[in-house]
C-alpha cells in the first residue's frame, strides 16, 4: 500500500506506480520523495460550506500550480463542499468513489487533495483509488521544497519537516508485517518490530537535525552581532509566493538570484547590502515565500531561516497587486507572520506588478488607510525611487542628528561626514563649514570635537543640501 504523500516503502517516487508492497527498506528510502515529470494528477478540493466559490476555485487553481511545479500534469479536478471532514475518508466514501471513476477515466495515476489527510484517511482513500497514489497538499509542498533546497541549511530544514510529517504516518508502512519472534520460535519474547525500529530511527534523525539547526541558529546570531557592530538595519522581504520578491531584490541590489514565474522559485535565503539615496546602508534579505495552508511543520522547521524576519527592523511586504485575490494573499501572509512572532514589526507595503492592467487600481485599493505603502514594478523599475525614499524615511531612527562646525583646514573631516551620514544642510563661512546631518550612532565619536548643536542659533543661513 502506498503511504500518504507518496512516501513509498520501496523508496519509489511520489506517484511512481500503483499500490504495491515490498518488504525491507531503510530510513533513507522512506523519506525520499518527489513527483516525477509526466505523472497525471487528479485534484480534489473539499472547501467548507462558508467558503466562497471564487476562493474555492482559486485554492484549487493554486493546487494545480503546485502539482505542475512538482512535475505533474493535471488531467482532472473535483470539488466537494463539506460541513465537516469525514473522519474515515475526508470526503465520504460515495463521493470518493465518484471521483475515483472520474480519475480512472482521465487516466490519472496520482490523486492530490487540497487539505492535509490523516494516515487513516489516506489509507482508506487508497482502497477507493486502487490504481492511484494519494497525495495531500502538505506532501506536495514538501516535495517541491525538497527539489528547490540547494544549501546545506535548506536541505536540513526540508528533511526535518518531511520527517516530522512522516513520523505519525509510519504505521501505514508496515501494516503488512508481523512482529518477529526470537530464533527459537515460541521460546523467548517478541523482538522489535520493523515499525518500532523505523520510528526510533526517525526520531533519532530528527534529534540530530535539530541539533545541527541549533548550530545554524547560533551562526546566524553571530552574523547579526556583526551587522549590529556596523549599525546596519535589516529589512526583510516577505510575501506570498510568486509575488516578485526575488525580482525586486535583483532590481534593488543586483543580487542575481533566480526569479521565475512559478511557485517557490527560490527557497534558500539571500541577504545583500543596499545603499540608499539617503547615504545609508541597509541589509536586504529575501526569504521563502508564504502560501495559504502552509504546513505548520514547515514553518517550525524553517524557523532558523525565518529568524531573519523576526529580527528585522522593517518588513517589506511584497504583494502581487495584479492578482485577483491579492487581499486574501495579504491575510495569508499576515497569518504566518503572526505564527512566527513578527506581527508587530513595522511594515512597508510594496504593491508590485503595477505595470499590468489591473495592478495600478488594485494597488490603490490595497494601500487604503495604511500609513506606508508604495506601488512599484520590479520588472520595469517604475516606482523604485519612491520605494527607496520610503525606506530611507522609515529606517532613519537608527541615525542621530548632529550639527557640526568644521574648520576649512580639516576638509577631510567634512568629506567623512558626507561619506557616512545624510547631510541635510551645509553652509560655508569665512573660517569653517557648518553641517547639519544624520549620522549612524557608531560614527558619532569621530565628530564629537566639532559638535555645535548647542550653538544651533549661530548656524549661518544656507541652502538645504540636495
Amino acid at each position: 500500500m502506498v503511504p500518504s504523500g507518496g512516501l513509498r516503502p520501496d523508496g519509489g517516487s511520489l506517484g511512481s506506480g500503483p499500490n504495491t508492497h515490498r518488504n525491507g527498506c531503510g530510513l533513507k528510502a522512506l523519506i525520499e520523495t518527489g513527483l516525477r515529470t509526466g505523472r497525471k494528477a487528479f485534484l480534489i478540493a473539499a472547501p467548507r460550506k462558508d467558503v466562497t466559490e471564487a476562493a474555492a476555485q482559486e485554492s484549487l487553481d493554486e493546487l494545480g500550480e503546485l502539482a505542475e511545479t512538482a512535475g505533474a500534469q493535471v488531467v482532472g479536478r473535483g470539488i466537494q463542499r463539506l460541513a465537516e471532514p469525514h473522519p474515515a475518508t475526508f470526503i465520504g466514501r460515495g463521493k470518493a468513489a465518484d471521483f475515483a471513476a472520474q480519475a480512472a477515466e482521465a487516466g490519472a495515476d496520482t490523486v492530490v487533495f487540497d487539505d492535509e489527510l490523516s494516515g487513516a484517511q489516506a489509507r482508506n482513500l487508497e482502497e477507493i483509488f486502487p490504481d492511484c497514489t494519494v497525495v495531500d497538499r502538505t506532501a506536495l509542498i514538501l516535495a517541491i521544497f525538497a527539489q528547490r533546497a540547494r544549501t546545506r541549511e535548506g536541505q536540513l530544514q526540508v528533511e526535518l519537516a518531511r520527517l516530522q510529517y512522516l513520523l505519525p504516518r509510519l504505521t501505514r508502512f508496515w501494516t503488512h508485517l508481523s512482529r518477529q519472534r526470537g530464533g527459537l520460535g515460541a521460546i523467548g519474547g517478541e523482538g522489535e518490530s520493523q515499525l518500532e525500529a523505523d520510528r526510533r530511527k526517525t526520531q533519532e534523525r530528527i534529534e540530530r537535525i535539530e541539533a545541527d539547526l541549533e548550530v545554524v541558529r547560533r551562526q546566524r546570531a553571530t552574523q547579526r552581532e556583526g551587522r549590529q557592530r556596523h549599525a546596519w538595519p535589516l529589512a526583510s522581504l516577505v510575501g506570498y509566493t510568486n509575488a516578485g520578491k526575488s525580482t525586486l531584490l535583483n532590481r534593488l541590489t543586483g543580487a542575481g538570484v533566480v526569479a521565475a514565474d512559478q511557485l517557490f522559485a527560490t527557497l534558500d535565503p539571500t541577504t545583500r547590502r543596499l545603499h540608499l539615496p539617503s547615504n545609508q546602508d541597509v541589509l536586504l534579505s529575501d526569504t521563502v515565500g508564504f502560501i495559504r495552508k502552509l504546513p505548520h511543520g514547515l514553518v517550525e522547521a524553517f524557523k532558523a531561516t525565518l529568524e531573519e524576519v523576526v529580527n528585522a527592523d522593517l518588513l517589506l511586504h511584497v504583494v502581487d497587486a495584479s492578482h485577483p485575490l491579492a487581499s486574501e494573499q495579504v491575510r495569508a501572509v499576515d497569518a504566518v507572520l503572526a505564527e512566527i512572532g513578527a506581527a508587530d514589526k513595522p511594515v512597508l507595503m510594496v504593491l508590485n506588478k503595477i505595470d499590468r492592467a489591473a495592478g495600478r487600481s488594485a494597488a490603490e485599493a490595497l494601500v487604503g488607510d495604511r500609513a506606508h505603502g508604495v506601488g512599484v514594478s520590479a520588472r520595469t523599475g517604475e516606482g523604485i525611487e519612491t520605494l527607496l525614499s520610503h525606506l530611507g524615511t522609515m529606517l532613519r531612527p537608527v541615525r542621530e542628528r548632529v550639527v557640526l562646525e568644521i574648520p576649512h583646514r580639516e576638509s577631510r573631516t567634512a568629506a567623512r561626514v558626507h561619506a557616512v551620514g545624510q547631510v541635510t544642510r551645509e553652509t560655508f563661512g569665512p573660517d569653517s563649514v557648518w553641517i547639519e546631518a544624520w549620522v549612524p550612532p557608531h560614527h558619532l565619536a569621530e565628530f564629537q570635537a566639532y559638535d555645535a548643536l548647542a550653538r544651533m542659533a549661530e548656524f549661518p543661513v544656507g541652502e538645504v543640501a540636495p
